[in-house]
């Protein structure tokens, strides 16, 4: 029974996600979600009392899975150098958070609507730990706060996501707004070890 829930509340998030991206968030109704999804209104109000609460759970699931990436190589870095680790977790957090750069794209522009900022404050918070559980293992050593680093690497990721996400054509800038993060994410761990790192 609640593998079966577990199922259909996943096939009226993706409806939600589809809808939102074919028709805008003004179009959107929870009757075209459920039509979409292949179930009832009445069933998609079982798990979702209104629109707001649907469009707040689909931004939920798109969140925790860019978290949940970022946590993944998180574990696969540790004890590795502080440059490796700022190139791993830069082009998954970029790979997560662009795979579905129209859904991303939509998702954002309803966030401001739904409470969104809630929403995303406890998945960057999530995904800041991860990262300071990662960079204190640098095989360098740190000369400046794993909080603070963790800190200042999620704020660029996050700046340039946002930009990625405004941008008229996020599909074509994508790759060189990825480069540029790196870059600037690389500098900024060169200062952050005890030795200065020559590669």
């Amino acid at each position: 029974m609640q593998a079966r829930s577990a199922v259909t509340v996943d096939a009226i998030l993706e409806a939600a996600i589809q809808v939102l991206v074919d028709a805008g968030k003004e179009r959107l109704t929870t009757t075209q979600v459920a039509y979409h999804a292949g179930v009832s209104v009445g069933t998609l109000y079982q798990y979702f009392p209104n629109k707001s609460a649907l469009l707040q759970a689909a931004l939920r699931r798109h969140l925790e899975s860019v978290s949940a990436e970022v946590l993944k190589v998180c574990e696969e870095y540790r004890s590795m150098g502080l440059l490796e680790m700022g190139a791993a977790v830069v082009d998954v957090y970029i790979d997560a958070k662009m795979r579905h750069v129209k859904e991303s794209a939509a998702l954002y522009a309803v966030s401001s609507d739904v409470d969104g900022m809630a929403i995303a404050k406890a998945a960057a918070a999530r995904a800041r730990r991860s990262l300071v559980e990662l960079f204190v293992t640098a095989k360098e050593g740190l000369r400046k706060d794993p909080e603070l680093i963790a800190t200042s690497v999620s704020a660029a990721m996050n700046g340039f996501a946002r930009a990625l996400l405004e941008s008229k054509s996020p599909e074509r800038e994508v790759e060189t707004l990825r480069g540029e993060l790196l870059a600037l994410v690389q500098a900024y761990l060169r200062t952050c070890v005890k030795s200065p790192i020559t590669i």
